[in-house]
């Protein structure tokens, strides 16, 4: 059993969780695909980053249609990624450096390879026959309602075996579980147990939102708002309100059940996705009791503009009061466009830590996706290199996740950025070569150093990781934030523009400057000057 005697109640309250891809962070085997060992091998760079947990995203048993997020065994590793013996590894590792490990749980939906479906799919009468959504036909041949794919096209598959159709909400090779089956919340509870026994240190919540449907199979009504900006624009999927395919109410109680296995264990957490629409709403009843500990929506993931407004107005949304529950803020992740480049900011990788303090100054935990750290821009790749079935779908209006999902580049002059020996499964891209870990390990000032030491001192102010917040009233693009704890409180000035800012400041307003945190800005008669991309923090008693 893995020695667990370094936690800390309530860690996950201003944690900073990095999230690894491992597909694409290091390869050990000379696959050209990256591995546990990989990540192992790499701990020390990520304990040095002054970061609290990892998030691994999947590397269980899977066809890989959908790179993972299909899972054809709950309790194997895949061959791919290596052994069950390397994550036992790998979680001791990073336990002895201090580091929690997350790993991601797709719950909702497995691959059509799997066991259970393999066995479900055969007949209406076997032992699994209801632990998938089946349902007839209309009378006319058609599928039962009017439910869509995320992935394009309609939800529903028609299988010839049983003379019915079974649920998708994304590939039709993804097939849903049927959580109304108390079998299935039995089964997917179990899966869980192994892996808290094993030593993990919690869950990522694969779209979570995603477990229950109507079932009464009811069609969605149109959407009435088709928001700009939305991240589905191009795919008809925006055009429903999904009311009774997603955030049905009988979520809530699986997942109290989820919560309860879990407390039943020492400090372990549940962080969970939650999907666009609502995802304010959701967030407050997915968070209050004993549900998730933390959640994080596309706030600001589908965000193509950054503003102080942006920061504010969405933690106001969610609440930020004793009682609100605790988000966790995210720029970047697998599923969507690197922020410096849908933020238009490609050409200011400075921009890149103040984003991250931004991120992390606000009330709750937050994950900086592997990469973030160096302000890599979105690799551009053409389409005989994307991988993803999504983008495949939908270029060139959508092309895909890949371009977030390319090879960490560890070494300028290595082949392939010091990631794999072998061609990689995703190209490496110059702009990435020539921002690698080795050259800005090196470079004053560079990315990577900026956000170590913001984030190691960061996490020695306690007023950043659990005290209350509050916004202080300054006009764009500066974003003021209060964070009190027991008789002190921290004065955060950040300017999120690319011009230096001049505001009238009095001492009382600013506080006594705090060093230590890599960020500059100057405060002299009565005026506070902040450079393009520059912070200033204060202490009050």
């Amino acid at each position: 059993m893995t020695d667990h005697s370094n936690r800390k109640p309530d860690w996950w309250k201003g944690a900073v969780i990095y999230q690894i891809y491992p597909r694409s962070y290091l390869d050990t085997t000379g696959s050209g695909t990256g591995d546990l060992r990989g990540i192992t091998r790499k701990l020390d760079y990520i304990a040095d980053l002054g970061v609290d947990a990892i998030w691994i995203s999947p590397f269980v048993a899977s066809p890989m249609l959908d790179f993972g997020y299909d899972v054809s065994d709950y309790l194997a590793v895949d061959p791919l990624f290596g052994t069950l013996d390397d994550f036992r590894q790998l979680l001791d590792a990073a336990h002895q450096r201090g580091l929690k490990v997350l790993m991601d749980q797709v719950l909702s939906h497995t691959s059509d390879q799997h066991a259970w479906f393999l066995e479900s799919r055969q007949d209406r009468d076997n032992p699994k026959a209801n632990w998938y959504v089946w349902a007839d036909p209309t009378q006319t041949g058609g599928p039962p309602n009017n439910w869509l794919s995320v992935f394009g096209g309609p939800s529903w598959q028609w299988e010839p075996r049983r003379g019915q159709y079974y649920l998708h909400n994304f590939l039709r090779q993804q097939p849903d579980l049927n959580y109304h089956c108390e079998q299935v919340q039995q089964a997917v509870l179990d899966t869980c147990r192994f892996w808290l026994d094993l030593g993990v240190d919690g869950f990522r919540l694969d779209v979570c939102a995603f477990y229950f449907h109507d079932s009464e199979l009811r069609d969605n009504p149109p959407n009435p708002v088709q928001p700009e900006g939305a991240h589905f624009m191009f795919n008809p999927y925006s055009m429903q309100a999904h009311k009774y395919d997603i955030g049905r109410p009988e979520n809530l109680e699986f997942l109290e059940r989820l919560r309860a296995l879990c407390d039943t264990y020492d400090d372990r957490i549940l962080l969970g996705e939650l999907n666009q629409e609502d995802g304010e709403e959701l967030h407050k009843s997915y968070t209050a009791g004993h549900r998730l500990h933390i959640a994080y929506g596309y706030w600001l993931l589908g965000s193509e503009e950054v503003s102080a407004a942006l920061f504010r107005d969405t933690a106001r949304e969610l609440g930020y009061g004793d009682g609100d529950g605790w988000p966790c803020w995210a720029l970047d992740n697998h599923d969507f466009t690197r922020s410096l480049t849908r933020l238009g900011l490609e050409r200011n990788p400075e921009a890149g830590p103040i984003l991250t303090a931004a991120m992390t100054l606000l009330r709750g935990a937050s994950c900086l996706y592997q990469g973030a750290e160096l302000s890599l821009p979105e690799a551009q790749l053409p389409y005989d290199r994307i991988r993803d079935p999504y983008g495949r779908e939908f270029f060139p209006a959508y092309k895909g996740r890949d371009g977030a999902r390319t090879p960490m580049p560890w070494n300028r002059d290595a082949p392939h950025a010091g990631f794999s020996e072998a061609e990689p499964w995703l190209p490496v891209v110059e702009p990435h070569q020539i921002s690698a870990v080795d050259v800005q390990q090196v470079t004053l000032g560079s990315p990577l150093n900026r956000v170590r030491t913001f984030l190691k001192w960061r996490r020695e102010q306690p007023e950043l990781l659990q005290g209350s917040m509050s916004f202080l009233d300054l006009p764009e693009p500066l974003l003021g934030i209060r964070r009190s704890g027991e008789g002190r409180s921290i004065i955060c000035i950040l300017n999120l523009s690319n011009d230096e800012v001049v505001h009238e400041c009095t001492e009382d307003f600013c506080g006594t400057p705090i060093t230590g945190h890599g960020f500059t800005a100057i405060h002299r008669n009565g005026m506070l000057e902040i450079p393009a991309f520059g912070a200033w923090f204060g202490a009050t008693e």
